[in-house]
């Protein structure tokens, strides 16, 4: 064996001896520090109170949304093109004007469309004066052909000769009306009231009905529509509210809090997208104040339910553990009991709670890893989590996808009273963590 393996060995067996000494030395004084952070089984004085927060179970209606992303359109958008060829005399627009319907967008030279319909006047005045010397003639060849001066024939002749001369006057009288249309092209209205965009041709440039691009694009924003997709799982729940009542559509600003806009639902998409296994539903708004804008993408949510008059938490207050959800109870005598509880929907902020907890009673929503069952607490000023009266305007609301089967934990026992009570969330974790100062040595 060479010096340099033999050096190479001793080294790894010295750091070996040292992380294992490091390791023997940090240990207890690990354990001294959960022992005097407290909490759960490693509190000092386990009979000592241990100091919480509580919230009040409510009573309250809490409305049921399914959240979705849509896009803005406009109700109606047309692109306003020139039905005949000339010249642009005038535009009377600006751009971004809101129009009204029959607004006189742009008018074209209509010299020549003029000069037409005076030609087919005219050609209507000679045919008509052809056609009452027929008639004259008509009746004078009937009476002769009475009284046998005149051949029959001869009568029957000129009554074809005015007949063909009134259908003559009625091909006139189309040309007239087809030349007055003509004319009444010259002027460019505005199909529909609403808001023009840029422009896109000047006064004074000659366009033709074939342009492509028109004159300007006028786009219609009161009301204004929307159309947003939903997972087909929850297609069924829609079609059952549907039935039932015309349903809410509430769209989100841009700081996704704020209720910009309260439209109605109008239709469902008759097929489910195959590729993204979502149906596309179409909303519409009255965009009173403009805040929503074609091409614009925004949050949703479609309100489809309202729980009535139910027990109401918050979620912070509910734990689960190894037999479904729980929450501790404080009693009159300051001390906490566990309680299996069974929940019908949740969300962020508070959850509906159907069997387990009475309104009026108190829940904890602090230290669940020092609390044990009918341990005692002590409950501090202020109730930051109270439940609230939940309206179906409001941001604290149930999320329609989060519904939970309400027997989930109605098969769930307490754990053993003499360990600590589980926590359900990292968030639970965390709070434990920051009020580890307030806990009793």
């Amino acid at each position: 064996m060479t010096n340099a393996r033999r050096l190479m060995i001793y080294g790894v067996v010295a750091v070996a001896l040292a992380a294992a000494v490091g390791y023997v030395w940090m240990k207890p004084a690990e354990q001294s520090a959960q022992q005097r952070a407290g909490g759960g089984r490693f509190r000092a004085n386990p009979d000592q109170p241990v100091p919480t927060l509580a919230s009040t179970a409510r009573t309250a209606d809490v409305p049921i949304y399914l959240d979705g992303v849509g896009a803005v359109r406009a109700l109606n958008t047309v692109t306003v093109r020139s039905q005949v060829d000339g010249k642009l005399l005038r535009v009377n627009f600006k751009e971004g004007q809101d129009v009204e319907r029959g607004y006189v967008l742009a008018e074209i030279d209509d010299t020549l469309y003029r000069a037409q319909l005076d030609q087919a006047v005219a050609k209507k005045a000679q045919d008509e004066a052809q056609l009452e010397n027929a008639r004259r003639d008509l009746e004078r060849y009937i009476r002769l052909a009475a009284t046998n001066a005149l051949a029959p024939q001869q009568a029957d002749t000129q009554k074809s000769l005015v007949a063909q001369f009134e259908a003559l006057v009625k091909a006139d009288q189309a040309a007239i009306d087809n030349t007055q249309a003509t004319l009444e092209y010259a002027k460019i209205i505005a199909p529909i009231y609403g808001r023009t965009g840029f422009r896109q041709v000047d006064a004074g440039n000659i366009i033709k009905a074939s342009d492509a691009t028109g004159v300007v694009t006028i786009t219609q924003l009161k009301p204004i529509s929307m159309i947003f997709t939903l997972p087909q799982q929850q297609l069924q729940q829609v079609n059952t509210a549907m039935a039932k009542n015309p349903l809410t559509v509430e769209v989100f600003g841009s700081d996704n809090k704020t209720v910009a806009d309260k439209g109605i639902l109008q239709v469902i998409d008759n097929q489910v997208d195959q590729a993204t296994g979502t149906v596309k539903l179409k909303a519409e708004f009255p965009n009173t104040d403009l805040q929503l804008w074609p091409g614009q993408f925004v949050n949703v949510r479609l309100l489809v339910d309202t729980l009535k008059n139910v027990v109401v938490l918050p979620t912070a207050a509910i734990q689960r553990g190894p037999n479904g959800l729980f929450v501790f109870t404080v009693k009159d005598d300051s001390t906490v009991a566990m309680k299996q509880i069974a929940i019908s929907q949740q969300d962020e902020t508070q959850t509906v709670v159907t069997s387990g907890v009475q309104s009026g009673e108190r829940v904890v929503t602090t230290s669940f890893n020092q609390l044990t069952d009918g341990g005692k607490v002590t409950i501090g000023t202020g109730e930051p989590g109270v439940a609230p009266a939940v309206a179906p305007g409001s941001n604290n609301r149930q999320r329609g996808q989060q519904r939970r089967p309400a027997g989930e934990a109605q098969s769930a026992q307490p754990p053993a009273q003499s360990g600590t009570s589980p926590e359900s969330q990292p968030g639970n974790q965390r709070r434990s963590e920051r009020e580890g100062g307030n806990r009793t040595p």
